[in-house]
C-alpha cells in the first residue's frame, strides 16, 4: 500500500531536505514557509505535508478549493492536517477556527476572493490588491515568496518565460500557469508528475532556485514497485520448491514493507547526493558534459532539443560566466547515462562476476537473505538486478561523466571501468570515508565538497588500475595484491611524505576543521586524500624489492624534488573544453604519473635493495643523471606560471627524455 507507506512523498522529501540543507535550513528542527498544490486526502500531497511538524503551509489549492492560512501555527496546523489526512478530507473540512488572522477556504468557482493584509504579506502582493479572482489567487500562490513549493497535484503549473502555454500540453490550466521567472519559492519538491515544463525548471534553476525533476523526486514509488516484483518472483519460486506456503509468503511480504522502504529511500538519498556533487562540478565540467551529451546523441540515446539540454554554444556561454548545467539538465543526463551503461553492462560478463554476487544478495530484505540466499543466483532477473545495482552505485558515486571520460582516456570497456572502480573504492576506503562523513553532522555544502574529493580520489585510483591492468581486471585479485601494501603506506603516511607534502596535509586538515569537521575525521580525510600515491608505491616495492616505507620515501621525495608533484597539481588546471583537450589532459597526466613511478623505480634499482637511506638513494640517482637539475628548473617554471597545453607538452617531453636517458644509462 504505497499511500500507507507514504513512499512517494517520503522519497520526494529527501530531495526537499537536500535543497533545504544547501539553504541552511533543517526542516526537522526549524520552521519554514510553504505553498502547495493538492489537498490532504491525496497520497503525495497529504503524506508530504506531514513530513515535518515545522511546515507553515500558508496557501494551497486543489481542483475545487483555495486554502489560505497566512501565518499558521506549526503545531496546531500540523495536527489539523493529520486529522484531514486520516479522514480523507479536503480543504473544505479544515477547522476555520484554527486558521490564522485573514485566512480562509474558498471555492475556485467564486467570483472573487478577498485579500486581507496578512494574505498580502504572506503571498508578497502589492498593498493595493484587495481582491483577486480564483485564477489570479492561484497564480499568486505559485509566485509566493516562500521557502518551499510542494507539488502533490495533477497538472502543469509552471513554464519557461519563452514558452507558449501550449508547450505545457495542459490546456485546462492555461489560465493559472505562471512563468518560472515569477516563482519566488526558494526550492521545489516535485511529488507530482509534470508540474513544471523542463524549460521552466531550467530557467528557475539558472536564476538560483533549487529544483531537480519529477522523475528524480517521485522515483521512490516506481522503485518500490520494482522491488515488490523482484521479491514476489523469489518468493513464488520458494513456494514452487515447497520451501514456503502461500500464507507464509503473504506474511513475509507484509513484514518486509519497512525494510523495502528503507532500501528505496536510501537510493533517493544517494541519487540526491550524486546530483549535488555534479552540480558543484558543473561549471568546471561544462566542456566534459558537452562532450558526453554529443556522444550520447551520436548513440541515439538523447536529443538536445527534445530533452531540453543546452547547445554547445549555450554551455560555452555559461562556462564563461562560471555556470554549468543545471540540476534538471544533469538529472536528464544522469538517467540517460544510467540506462546506456546498464545496456552495455548487461551485454557483458560483469553481472556474472562472483565479486558482484553480494550486490544481488543485499538487494533483498534481511528475512529473504536469511532464508533464501541460496536461491537468489537462480532468480530469473538476477543479471538485471546486479546490473541495476552496479550502475546506480557507479554513477551515483563517480558522477555522470566518469565512465565516459575513463573510457575515452583508457579505451576500457564499461565493464572493466566498473571493475576497476570497485577495486579502487575498496583500496581507497571510499565507503568508510563516506559513512563517517554522512554521520558527522557537518553542513550539506561541506559534505558535498568532501564527497567530490573522495570521488576524485577514487577516479584517480580507477584510472591507474585501468592503465596498469590492460589485459583484464580481476577485482578480487587486484584488491588482494595491493590492499596490504596500501594499508601499510596509509598507516605510516605522515612519516613518509615530504615537508611540503606535510604542509599540504596540514592545510587540508585545517580547512576541514574550520568547516566544522571534527579533528579525528579531518585527519582521516586529509590522510586518505593522498592515498592514490600508495598504488604505484606498492607496485614499485613489489617489483623492485625493499620495504614499502623505503619505496614511499623515495617516491615522494624524488617527485617533490623534480617538481613532478607540482606539475601534477597544475595539470588539474588544464582546460577540458572539448574532446581533444580532455584527451590531451589525460594523456599528459598519465605520462607524468608513469614517469613519477619509473624514476622512483630507477633510483631504487641503482641503489640496490640494501640501501635504506632514502636521501642517499636520491642523491646517487641525481648524480648519475645530470639532466635532472634542468628538468627540475623546467618543472618549477611550469608550476610558477600560467599553465596551458603547450607548456605542459614541453615539460612532459623533457621529462620523457630524462627518463629515457636514465634508463639507457
Amino acid at each position: 500500500d504505497h499511500k500507507k507507506m507514504g513512499i512517494t512523498a517520503r522519497g520526494a522529501w529527501i530531495s526537499v531536505a537536500r535543497h533545504f540543507g544547501e539553504l541552511g535550513i533543517d526542516p526537522a528542527a526549524q520552521d519554514f514557509t510553504c505553498v502547495g498544490i493538492g489537498d490532504m486526502s491525496g497520497d503525495v500531497f497529504g503524506n508530504g505535508m506531514l513530513m515535518s511538524a515545522h511546515t507553515k503551509l500558508v496557501a494551497a489549492f486543489n481542483h475545487r478549493h483555495i486554502f489560505l492560512d497566512p501565518d499558521p501555527d506549526p503545531q496546531s496546523s500540523f495536527i489539523e492536517r493529520q486529522r484531514l489526512f486520516t479522514a480523507g478530507r479536503s480543504w473544505d473540512a479544515y477547522r476555520t477556527d484554527l486558521l490564522s488572522a485573514g485566512g480562509g477556504v474558498y471555492l475556485r468557482t467564486a467570483k472573487s476572493i478577498p485579500v486581507t493584509e496578512p494574505v498580502r504579506r504572506s503571498l508578497g502582493l502589492s498593498p493595493f490588491v484587495t481582491t483577486l479572482t480564483p485564477a489570479e489567487m492561484i497564480k499568486a500562490i505559485l509566485c509566493a515568496p516562500v521557502d518551499l513549493m510542494w507539488n502533490g497535484g495533477i497538472g502543469t503549473w509552471v513554464k519557461a518565460t519563452s514558452q507558449p502555454h501550449s508547450a505545457a500540453d495542459d490546456r485546462s490550466n492555461d489560465a493559472v500557469r505562471v512563468d518560472a521567472s515569477k516563482v519566488r519559492a526558494r526550492c521545489v519538491g516535485e511529488g507530482g508528475n509534470l508540474g513544471w515544463t523542463q524549460a521552466g525548471r531550467v530557467e528557475y534553476a539558472l536564476a538560483g532556485g533549487k529544483i531537480n525533476t519529477d522523475f528524480i523526486d517521485n522515483s521512490a514509488g516506481v522503485a518500490t514497485s520494482d522491488h515488490e516484483v523482484n521479491i514476489k518472483i523469489l518468493l513464488d519460486a520458494a513456494v514452487s520448491a515447497g520451501r514456503l506456503d502461500r500464507d507464509e509468503r503473504n506474511s513475509l511480504l507484509h513484514q518486509m514493507t519497512d525494510e523495502v522502504a528503507e532500501i528505496v529511500l536510501h537510493q533517493n538519498v544517494v541519487q540526491n547526493r550524486a546530483l549535488a556533487n555534479s552540480l558543484q562540478e558543473a561549471p568546471a565540467h561544462a566542456g566534459v558534459h558537452d562532450d558526453l551529451i554529443t556522444t550520447l546523441e551520436a548513440k541515439g540515446r538523447l536529443d538536445r532539443i527534445e530533452d531540453g539540454l543546452p547547445s554547445s554554444e549555450e554551455l560555452a556561454i555559461r562556462s564563461a560566466h562560471s555556470q554549468g548545467m543545471t540540476g534538471p539538465e544533469l538529472a536528464t543526463v544522469l538517467a540517460t547515462v544510467k540506462n546506456t551503461m546498464a545496456d552495455e553492462l548487461l551485454a557483458s560478463d560483469l553481472p556474472d562476476d562472483p565479486y558482484l554476487e553480494d550486490r544481488l544478495i543485499k538487494y533483498f530484505p534481511l528475512p529473504l537473505r536469511e532464508r533464501f540466499a541460496d536461491q537468489m543466483p537462480a532468480h530469473r532477473l538476477a543479471r538485471q538486478i546486479i546490473t541495476t545495482v552496479a550502475v546506480n552505485r557507479f554513477v551515483d558515486s563517480q558522477g555522470l561523466s566518469a565512465a565516459h571520460r575513463l573510457g575515452e582516456e583508457t579505451g576500457a570497456s564499461a565493464a572493466d571501468i566498473v571493475r576497476a572502480q570497485l577495486a579502487a573504492r575498496n583500496l581507497m576506503d571510499a565507503g568508510g570515508q563516506e559513512t563517517a562523513l554522512a554521520s558527522s553532522g557537518v553542513d550539506a555544502v561541506t559534505q558535498t565538497l568532501v564527497r567530490v574529493r573522495i570521488r576524485q580520489l577514487v577516479e584517480r585510483a580507477t584510472r591507474w588500475i585501468l592503465q596498469t591492468h590492460r589485459s583484464g581486471i580481476d577485482i578480487a585479485a587486484v584488491v588482494d595484491e595491493l590492499k596490504p601494501g596500501v594499508r601499510e603506506v596509509m598507516t605510516q603516511l605522515p612519516e613518509l611524505i615530504t615537508e611540503a607534502g606535510a604542509e599540504r596535509y596540514q592545510t587540508q586538515m585545517d580547512e576541514l576543521t574550520a568547516r566544522g569537521v571534527n579533528a579525528e575525521l579531518a585527519e582521516r580525510l586529509a590522510r586518505w586524500s593522498l592515498a592514490h600515491a600508495a598504488l604505484p608505491i606498492v607496485r614499485v616495492a613489489r617489483r623492485h624489492g625493499g620495504s614499502i616505507p623505503r619505496c614511499a620515501r623515495v617516491y615522494f621525495q624524488l617527485s617533490e624534488r623534480l617538481g613532478i608533484e607540482r606539475a601534477l597539481r597544475r595539470s588539474l588546471d588544464l582546460p577540458r573544453t572539448g574532446h581533444w583537450e580532455i584527451m590531451a589532459r589525460a594523456a599528459m597526466r598519465e605520462e607524468l604519473i608513469s614517469a613519477q613511478t619509473a624514476i622512483a623505480a630507477a633510483a631504487l634499482d641503482l641503489a640496490g635493495p640494501d640501501e635504506d637511506d632514502s636521501a642517499a638513494v636520491i642523491e646517487r640517482w641525481w648524480r648519475a643523471n645530470p639532466d635532472a637539475a634542468r628538468q627540475q628548473t623546467l618543472l618549477d617554471e611550469l608550476a610558477a606560471g600560467p599553465v596551458d597545453l603547450a607548456r605542459m607538452s614541453v615539460a612532459v617531453a623533457s621529462l620523457r627524455g630524462l627518463l629515457e636517458t636514465a634508463q639507457a644509462g
